[in-house]
Parts: structure tokens; sequence; C-alpha cells
């Protein structure tokens, strides 16, 4: 009763203040929403060394067609060079009159010659922005990033589109890939194991099919002039290694498929194998995979693997009852298990050559006793022993 009576003594013209005073205050405010005519939204940024410090290279998007759609994602590659990351942004931000946004970068790519420094003197600034997204894919690229991300890529309207592709949880599956984000990547370089990963991305040129009619009109009418663009396929089976934030080294495909293995990731990756002197192409249905340390008397590093697989493909013709067989013969099953074993001890022994804990052994070791990490520390990895069980199995 008494809030009824105040209301009722409340003039008019106050009620009709308020109602302004509120509708100016909802239409005035942009409740946080981006600007697009005013924002550089990013959509990857790649790192190289220069003499100052760093060139970074960001791919901006752009909200309209270009010359290869009407549609799709358009971009604009912009790039500055600076002592600190910071400073590029800065400088892209006064070429461009754009506010660079980092909420949308989902590829940090950095170049051959700058992953051979302490990496982290570059993603400091990332690390530090609190709107950079943690799950960031990072990768290794050859030669420069910054030429890389400009390049033109052949099966989508953005190279970092195309890059991201690589990245897929189909491709991670397939066992050819190992991906890693800016939040993992960083836990491995801060942790007592000092070592970590990246995917290392290499472009391949394809000649447009357009510039290749354009050269190719030479029948009727005259020779049709027109300049040869080149466009890329982009690739990233090898995996680069690190240690301190250094690349030290780089896995080929077969490790990095032994590397997936113990993982875990794989499923409907395909790997050759011999019987007698026939190929033979093997689908993994089951991949259980581990690494475990043993610490009595001396540090053991035990790799595991089971893998259940079916017969794929022949690298030669057969009756015709053979093409519904899918299980594999024992020859078949021994030399896989052979296979798989070399890649997983060539894997271990490039890791233990360059030095780098890709395991996470150490962190394991710092774990279970701190009297044993601070006694093995210093040799760890050439002192640890090796174990490697692998056991293939074929559909019954």
């Amino acid at each position: 009763m008494k809030l009824r009576k105040f209301i009722k003594t409340i003039p008019l013209k106050l009620y009709f203040l308020l109602t302004i005073v509120i509708l100016y205050a909802f239409f005035s405010n942009d409740f946080g929403l981006v600007d697009i005519q005013k924002t550089a939204i990013i959509l990857a940024a790649a790192i190289d060394k220069a003499e100052s410090g760093f060139s970074l290279t960001t791919q901006i998007a752009v909200p309209k067609g270009s010359d290869r759609t009407t549609g799709g994602t358009s971009s604009v590659e912009i790039d500055a060079e600076g002592e600190t990351v910071s400073d590029c942004l800065s400088l892209i931000y006064a070429k461009t009159g754009w506010v660079p946004k980092l909420v949308f970068c989902n590829l940090i790519l950095i170049g051959e010659e700058a992953a051979k420094e302490d990496v982290m003197h570059s993603l400091n600034f990332f690390l530090r922005n609190e709107y950079m997204p943690d799950s960031c894919l990072m990768a290794v690229c050859e030669g420069k990033a910054g030429d890389m991300l400009s390049s033109q890529s052949a099966i989508d309207d953005a190279s970092s589109l195309a890059i991201n592709k690589l990245f897929s949880d189909a491709a991670v599956k397939s066992g050819k890939v190992m991906p890693n984000t800016l939040r993992e990547f960083a836990i491995s370089y801060f942790g007592v194991s000092e070592s970590g990963y990246l995917p290392f991305v290499r472009a391949s040129s394809q000649e447009s099919n357009q510039s290749a009619q354009q050269t190719a009109g030479s029948g009727s009418g005259g020779a049709k002039s027109g300049s040869q663009e080149e466009e890329k396929i982009y690739s990233a089976e090898e995996t680069a290694i690190f240690r301190g934030g250094k690349m030290v080294g780089l896995l080929p495909r077969e490790q990095t498929f032994a590397f997936s293995l113990l993982k875990g990731n794989v499923f409907a990756g395909t790997f050759n194998v011999k019987e007698g002197d026939e190929a033979v192409t093997l689908t993994v249905l089951k991949n259980d995979g581990g690494v475990s340390l043993e610490c009595k008397p001396v540090p053991k590093a035990k790799f595991s693997l089971d893998l259940l697989v079916r017969l794929c493909c022949r690298g030669s013709s057969g009756a015709i009852d053979g093409v519904t067989v899918d299980t594999v013969p024992e020859e078949s099953l021994q030399s896989a298990q052979t296979i798989v074993t070399g890649y997983v001890n060539d894997l271990w022994n490039t890791c233990r050559e360059k030095g780098c804990d890709l395991f996470q052994l150490k962190r394991s070791l710092y774990r279970s006793s701190l009297k044993k990490y601070a006694e093995w520390k210093d040799n760890f990895l050439s002192s640890t022993q090796v174990q490697i069980k692998a056991v293939v199995k074929t559909k019954k």
C-alpha cells in the first residue's frame, strides 16, 4: 500500500524524464560489440626473425567478396617489424587504422629460422593477451612464416583456413599429423622436461587452372598472355621437436606416426607392411598406446602398443575369392610388429640424440621421487633404458 501511494505521488514529468534517460542509455551503448569497420579481425599470425627483433605478418578477415568468390572468407596480409610482437601490432594499427583483435586468431605460424631460437620470446605477448584463445593452434613452417601465410591456397580462400584443415579430427585419427595448441606448448615449455613439439608445415606449388587456360589458348585467335599464378598445397606429416623453446630436430613421417600411435590417437590410419615381396596396406581399427617410467634400480622407459588391424589393400591383383577377405596373414602381422617397433625405436633414438624429453618422462620422475630426480636429472635421457612391446592383432 505504501509503495502504491509513493508511485502516485511521482509527477508525470519525472516519468517522462526517466524514460528519456533509459532510451538514451540503451541506444548509445554498443554493449561490447565489435565495430567491424574499425577492427582488424586477425585470423592467423606469422612470426619470423628480423634484424631489430621480430617480423609479424597478420592475416586479417575482410568482410567482402574477392575475385575468387563472391562470398566466403576473404583476407589481406599486413606485416610489420619491431623489437617485440606488441610493437609489431602497434605498427599494424598505425598502418591500417584498424584495432587488431586476436579473439578469433586460430593459428600461430613460426618461421623455420625463428623456431631455432627460444620461441617463447615471441609467444610471450600471446600468453599475456587476455583475449587470445589458449586453444589457438601452433605450427612451424618451412622457410619464412610470413611468405607461407601470404601464399594463395589451392583449396581455400585463405591460407590459414587451408592449414587449419591439416589439423582436423580426421587428420589426427589418420596418425599423419600431431597438432598442438598454445596452451599445451606453454605447459611443456615451463615444465621440468622443458620439451615440446609442433607440426611442421610444408607448401608445394600447384599451377592454377585459370592460369593454365590463359597460357594454353594459342590454337585460334592467337596466344593469350597470362601470368603463371602459383597456388599452394600444404602438408604437415613431419613434427618439429623442441628443447628449451628451441627447435632441435625434425621427426619424419614414420616417427610422427609412431608418436601418434603411442598417444593412442590413431583410428582408421594406414601403414604398409610386406607379405613376401608384395606390399600390403593395413588399417588400424583399434589403437592402445602408452609410455611409462620405471625407476628401479635405474630409469627405464616402457613403450607399449596394442593394435587391431585389418587388410586394406594389396599391391597386386589376386583371386576373386580374396577380395572379401580382410583378415591379415600371420606373416604380415609379424612384419607389422617389426615395423612399428622399429618406428618407436627410431623415435626414441631421435629424442635421446636431440635431448628432447618428448614424452615428459622427467616430469613423471619429478612427481614420483624428488630424490631420484635430483640424482638423474642432468643426464636423464642418456642414462634411461628403453623397453618396447608391440602387439599387432587382426580381426577374427
